[in-house]
C-alpha cells in the first residue's frame, strides 16, 4: 500500500462526500480509490468512513484522521512547493466560481493579463449566481458578495462595490421619479433580486448621513440572477438596485436612469473565498495574489466609469 497515495484520496473523498468525485478529481478508476482506503482502514484497523448506496459518511475516527492528516499533506506540499516556485512555472487547471454580473464586468475583463502572465495555467469558470459548494464541487475559489457565514472557508477581501437604484426613463414617465425611498411604497413596481439559495427577496437599502432604510414591499417580478435582473429593468418591468458596474453601460446609454442617489446603501465588501482545510496550490496562491492586486483598483475604476456616466446622461 502506497500510504500517502491512500491518505490523498481518502482526504478527497471527506472533501467531496462522494467516491466518484474525489476519484474525477484524482483522476483514477472509482474501484482503484475504493481499493487504496480499504487497505487504509486495514493497516489503521478502524472503519474511517461508512458507505451506502446513496452516501458516505465520515465516522468519528475517520474525522479524527482526517483531521491530524490534512495538516501533514499542506505541511509536505508547502515543501514541494517551496522549492518548485523558483524553478517551476505555475500550471494546471483552477475551477473558479463567480456571479454573472461580477464576471461580466469585472473578472473576465481582467482575465486576459492573468493568462498572459501564467500561460500554463487552466481557468475553468463556473459562472452562476447561486453559491457553490467548494468541497463537493470540488472548486478551487470563488467571488463572493456580501457577508460571509461559514468558518471553514478562508476569505480574502478584495474590492467594494457600490449599490445603485435605477430604472428605465419609460418607467419613470408612467410612474414618476420618487425622492425618498418610502415613495416606493405608493405605487412603485420593484424588480426584486432572489436568493439563489432559497428564493426569498432581498430588501431595498437605503443610507443616508447614518439613517438606514430597509423597504420590504411584494415585488412586481422576481429574478434571481444578475444579467437577467437588469435586463428587467432595462425592459421597464421596474425599479432594481443592481451593482454600478454592472449598470454602467446601461446608464451611459440613457437606457438606464439612477434614482435616489442621495440614498445609496454602505459599501458591498467582495472577498476571494477559499476552503481553510484544503492546500493552496501554487497556482492557486498566484490567482489569489493577482486578485488582491488588480480587482479592486478595476472595482473602483468601474464606479467612477459609472459616477462620469451619471453625470454625462443628466447634463442631456
Amino acid at each position: 500500500m502506497d500510504q500517502l497515495m491512500a491518505i490523498r484520496g481518502f482526504a478527497r473523498v471527506v472533501e467531496a462526500g462522494s467516491f466518484t468525485r474525489a476519484a474525477d478529481s484524482l483522476d483514477m478508476p472509482n474501484a482503484t480509490l475504493s481499493k487504496q482506503i480499504q487497505e487504509l482502514e486495514s493497516h489503521l484497523g478502524v472503519r474511517l468512513l461508512q458507505r451506502t448506496t446513496r452516501r458516505v459518511t465520515v465516522t468519528a475516527e475517520g474525522r479524527d484522521y482526517y483531521e491530524k492528516t490534512t495538516r501533514i499533506l499542506r505541511d509536505l506540499e508547502d515543501i514541494d512547493t517551496s522549492f518548485d516556485a523558483a524553478r517551476v512555472k505555475p500550471k494546471g487547471q483552477l475551477r473558479v466560481d463567480v456571479g454573472g454580473s461580477t464576471a461580466r464586468d469585472v473578472l473576465v475583463p481582467a482575465l486576459p493579463e492573468f493568462m498572459a502572465r501564467y500561460p500554463d495555467i487552466r481557468i475553468d469558470l463556473g459562472v452562476s449566481d447561486r453559491s457553490a459548494d467548494l468541497i463537493s464541487d470540488n472548486i478551487d475559489c470563488v467571488l463572493r458578495g456580501g457577508p460571509l457565514d461559514s468558518s471553514s472557508l478562508v476569505a480574502r477581501h478584495i474590492g467594494n462595490a457600490t449599490l445603485i437604484t435605477c430604472a428605465a426613463p419609460a418607467y419613470l414617465k408612467q410612474f414618476g421619479t420618487p425622492a425618498y425611498p418610502e415613495e416606493l411604497k405608493n405605487g412603485h413596481r420593484l424588480v426584486s433580486y432572489l436568493s439563489p439559495q432559497n428564493g426569498r427577496a432581498f430588501p431595498f437599502r437605503f443610507e443616508r448621513k447614518g439613517e438606514k432604510q430597509d423597504i420590504k414591499i411584494d415585488h412586481r417580478i422576481g429574478v434571481n440572477e444578475s444579467n437577467a435582473h437588469l435586463a428587467a429593468a432595462m425592459a421597464g418591468l421596474g425599479i432594481v438596485q443592481t451593482f454600478s458596474y454592472a449598470a454602467r453601460d446601461a446608464l451611459e446609454s440613457g437606457a438606464l436612469v439612477e434614482i435616489l442617489q442621495p440614498w445609496r446603501p454602505a459599501a458591498y465588501p467582495f472577498h476571494v473565498v477559499y476552503p481553510q482545510n484544503r492546500h493552496v496550490s501554487q497556482r492557486l496562491r498566484v490567482f489569489i495574489d493577482w486578485l488582491l492586486e488588480c480587482l479592486p483598483a478595476r472595482i473602483a475604476a468601474a464606479h467612477m466609469a459609472t459616477q462620469k456616466a451619471v453625470t454625462k446622461t443628466r447634463k442631456r
